[in-house]
């Protein structure tokens, strides 16, 4: 996806695609240790590091066959650009395919949304009139609410069905900016459902500019059918389901609802020892509700994240931080459950702990598709700033799906995907509440959305 290692000087390759005096492009590269950014590969953003977005004033990027070759201050980078001519800057240029004058507004990295149930069918609005009755979240569950109500819809809905439901939300996602974004499965908890869900994923990132990663998440919940056995349950994914998701090639990750009332720690790491086996990595939905040690697993099996953590125990943090095991913050679940308790963001960071962002986009706890959304809850419910959130919501989630390096930043050798949005700097993005400032979008060098409309 990427070249690594491309130089700046000399370029003898004309750019097919210039942006140009960006006021201001959020590279959200990773810093050497004098605060210069840096091009090599150095893992998730940790600590201070996640408060600098790698800022470039006047900036541009030269792109070529889908991968950002050059970038910095826009002279510069018009000066390495082969036969650039006066004529070129007044945007008549023959010389490159695409001139994009990005003058008064912010460019940043594509927002990488590392945390959504993206296939599904059927509706959940009910449960917040529940909710403002004052029903908990289990107790809807209980009542057979939850991710319960979603099953039934969703073992009915076609592939096609389901598939088209998929493809109409990432139009929504991508207009709000996001370009990489996970999907889990889960809303069937049966061979037949679990299998097409992810395949119904597979399918639309064939068809759509979204890059989608795939998450095997049978162990979302007990279903009916197994509703006094959970052992049984998790024995029955084992031996019939990932075997078949392993087989296929459907997903990178394996993810288990981790929480009091769902599955248990000992299950959790029986479920995902498994998914190790058959060479998916670990995930967790982890100490969401309640701390019974989700984090602490996390960082025992060295899980790519653990997500949600809203409960998660200082020991959880610590064994997360040692471990490197990415945090993956869902504040607009915990808007919509009206809880005024969200995940510790800035202990998390103080630990060291690599800390990203996410919409946990679902039908019932979460119905969030847009990422610039999320950024600003991290800044006024979990204290973050607001280039921690860019850097949290770009680069280190990339890391939480697999795409670390690649995704998620601006840097040379990574994928031309970038987001214009009409703000004046980069610390004016968490402001725009309730309004979408994403203006035009770029995926993989190629213009996907023009003037705030889909062009793909």
């Amino acid at each position: 996806m990427g070249k690594k290692g491309a130089s700046v000087r000399p370029r003898t390759e004309l750019s097919d695609l210039l942006i140009i005096h960006a006021v201001e492009l959020g590279t959200c590269r990773a810093l050497g240790g004098g605060g210069m950014p840096l091009d090599e590969e150095r893992g998730p953003r940790l600590g201070p590091d996640l408060g600098c977005a790698g800022v470039i004033e006047d900036g541009a990027i030269a792109v070529r066959d889908g991968v950002i070759v050059d970038i910095g201050p826009t002279e510069e980078v018009l000066s390495r650009e082969p036969r650039w001519q006066a004529e070129d800057r007044a945007g008549s240029a023959s010389s490159v395919t695409e001139v994009f004058d990005a003058t008064g507004k912010t460019v940043v990295p594509g927002f990488v949304d590392a945390h959504t149930h993206l296939v599904y069918a059927g509706s959940r609005h009910n449960e917040h009139v529940m909710r403002l009755s004052g029903a908990k979240y289990l107790e809807i569950l209980e009542a057979g609410g939850g991710i319960l109500a979603t099953l039934e819809a969703t073992r009915n809905a076609s592939f096609d069905e389901l598939l088209q439901l998929a493809l109409g939300r990432l139009d929504i996602m991508l207009l709000h900016g996001t370009t990489t974004l996970e999907a889990k499965s889960g809303y069937g908890l049966d061979i037949d459902t679990e299998l097409k869900q992810l395949r119904v994923a597979r399918a639309a990132c064939d068809e759509h500019p979204i890059d989608i990663v795939s998450t095997f998440m049978g162990a979302h919940a007990v279903p009916p059918e197994f509703k006094d056995d959970p052992e049984g349950y998790i024995d029955f994914m084992i031996a019939e389901v990932l075997p078949k998701v392993a087989g296929e090639e459907l997903a990178e990750f394996c993810d288990v609802f981790c929480e009091e009332g769902v599955f248990s720690v000992e299950q959790s790491r029986r479920m995902l020892v498994a998914g190790m086996e058959h060479g998916l990595h670990p995930k967790l939905h982890a100490d969401e509700i309640y701390p019974i040690g989700g984090a602490e697993l996390a960082g025992e099996l060295g899980a790519v994240s653990a997500d949600h953590l809203a409960a998660a125990s200082r020991a959880g943090m610590e064994s997360m931080a040692q471990a490197g095991v990415t945090a993956v913050l869902l504040p607009g679940t915990m808007f919509t459950l009206m809880s005024e308790k969200y995940a510790d963001a800035r202990e998390m960071i103080n630990l060291g702990v690599p800390v990203a962002l996410a919409t946990d986009y679902n039908p019932g706890t979460s119905p969030v598709m847009s990422m610039q959304f999320v950024i600003t809850l991290a800044c006024l419910q979990m204290g973050m700033t607001p280039q921690e959130a860019l850097c949290a919501a770009t680069a280190n989630a990339a890391y939480a799906v697999g795409r670390g390096g690649r995704a998620g930043v601006l840097k040379i050798g990574a994928a031309a995907d970038f987001v214009v949005c009409d703000v004046p700097s980069v610390d004016a993005l968490p402001f725009s509440v309730g309004v979408n400032p994403v203006t035009d979008v770029f995926v993989g060098g190629v213009q996907v959305v023009t003037d705030r409309m889909l062009s793909y």
